[in-house]
């Protein structure tokens, strides 16, 4: 049972994703701001506090008191200089400051201090008048003892105040996501359903058609590997078209001569033996012809589905040239073929037989089909230091530099207008490629213009076994 999986669109889950996102930034600044805003002044002013403190402590006699003068003020703290000889207070105006008030707490403090001789103290109490916690800092010196006082504001209406502000942003924060993820998604969205309806446009076998890039990286890899399937497609769909044009074609021809012939012996022939035999022999070569290309299609079809398993051997190349050289004798005969042959006495080679075999064939047959006026061919097995050379050669007009990377597909053809074989079917090439690459064989074709064309692949030398 197959499930359908739901799915949103990018305009909702871009929506969704950023309106996720800013909340959950400003839940994180609600948590952080309302909830450790007293915490976080605090630790701040615990901090400055101890600096303060440290500053007095390693000031000079000297100049002690013109330092406590001007931290007072500039630091807002209030402080008091307490000396067996005199008492000297500064800044004891400010908001919340509790020295030279005789407040019993910080009395008790002062005493608690100067009778245990330390050289510094903290305490941490509360200024009752503005119920707000407070911290005294005390401080020995040499001369007495100086006390440094800080109240910490209230910060609970500042809280208040925040939160405020937080629902606010909150509420527009997510008006401006919906405004950023409707454009950011139509964006996205507009290049992405202009590819889509141009692929089904494609699949649907219009393959005249552009996928546009829009500058969004990803979508133009999308949009260039659409445009390179798309030329690929292009170019399969014109071989398909050649491919069942010229089999039609070499379908036809056949069998039309088969029909033409057949009537004949009914209707004329049938009385003269010599006559008859005579167009009997077409209908059988036509038979044969339509049998070849039966059997060349099904070995293409098998071979490229890798249904068709190589049966490797040894065995002596050259003896098996000059087998199939001997079948061409008829057309050797009656169409003065010209066959040159230049090979070693022996070509011991370790490959699957019939392939090769058949590899010579088709290049053989491609040969006739393609080679000059003077129709000769020429086939050579040249010895290098490891392998076997097999070159066939003819004497036609060769092939455009541009067509030898195509020569090897189904059915392609360096004439626009398809012409009758000699011999074979027109898919030799491609049945040649796919059994040499199946060999992991070198193999190529050189070819000048109106100075004929050459096969070639290479094999590896295998010494015979005595």
């Amino acid at each position: 049972m197959n499930i359908k999986k739901k799915t949103n669109s990018i305009t909702f889950k871009t929506l969704f994703y950023l309106v996720t996102f800013s909340i959950s930034i400003l839940l994180l600044l609600w948590f952080f701001q309302a909830i450790f805003l007293n915490v976080s002044y605090e630790r701040f002013q615990i901090k400055n506090l101890n600096k303060i403190a440290s500053t007095i402590h390693n000031t000079s006699d000297e100049s002690l008191l013109e330092t406590i003068e001007q931290i007072a003020y500039e630091e807002e703290v209030c402080i008091e200089f307490v000396s067996p000889y005199k008492t000297l207070s500064y800044n004891t105006r400010l908001i919340g400051c509790e020295l030279g008030k005789n407040n019993k707490n910080i009395i008790e403090y002062q005493t608690e201090m100067i009778e245990k001789n330390e050289a510094m103290q903290a305490f941490r109490l509360v200024n009752q008048e503005y119920k707000a916690n407070a911290f005294l800092y005390g401080i020995q010196k040499t001369s007495g003892y100086v006390f440094v006082y800080n109240t910490l504001e209230d910060l609970s209406n500042a809280s208040i105040v925040l939160k405020g502000q937080l629902i606010y942003l909150t509420v527009i924060a997510i008006i401006f996501a919906c405004i950023i993820a409707y454009f950011l998604s139509h964006k996205i969205t507009k290049p992405i359903l202009d590819i889509t309806e141009k692929a089904k446009k494609l699949g649907t076998g219009d393959h005249d058609i552009t996928f546009n890039q829009n500058g969004i990286l990803e979508i133009d890899e999308l949009a260039e590997s659409l445009n390179m399937a798309q030329e690929e497609l292009s170019k399969t769909d014109e071989l398909r078209r050649d491919l069942l044009a010229n089999v039609s074609h070499d379908l036809k021809t056949p069998l039309t001569m088969i029909k033409a012939y057949a009537e004949m012996i009914r209707d004329i022939s049938y009385k003269s033996d010599e006559k008859r035999e005579e167009h009997l022999n077409i209908i059988i070569s036509e038979t044969d012809r339509l049998n070849l290309l039966v059997n060349d299609l099904l070995s293409l079809s098998k071979m490229q589905a890798d249904a068709d398993t190589l049966k490797m051997e040894e065995f002596d190349l050259t003896k098996e040239i000059q087998g199939i050289i001997k079948k061409y004798e008829i057309i050797k005969e009656t169409e003065n073929y010209n066959f040159v042959i230049e090979m070693p006495k022996e070509a011991i080679v370790y490959a699957d037989k019939n392939k090769l075999n058949q590899v010579i064939y088709n290049l053989i047959n491609n040969a006739i089909n393609y080679t000059g006026k003077d129709k000769l061919i020429t086939i050579r097995i040249i010895e290098e230091k490891s392998k076997y050379l097999i070159e066939i050669s003819d004497t036609g007009k060769g092939i455009k530099p541009e067509e030898i990377k195509l020569i090897w597909n189904k059915y392609y053809k360096n004439e626009k207008n398809h012409k009758r074989n000699v011999v074979g079917t027109g898919i030799g090439l491609s049945i040649v490629k796919t059994i040499l690459e199946r060999h992991n064989f070198e193999y190529g074709v050189r070819s000048k213009k109106n100075n004929g064309t050459t096969f070639y692949f290479k094999i590896q030398k295998r010494k015979k076994k005595k």
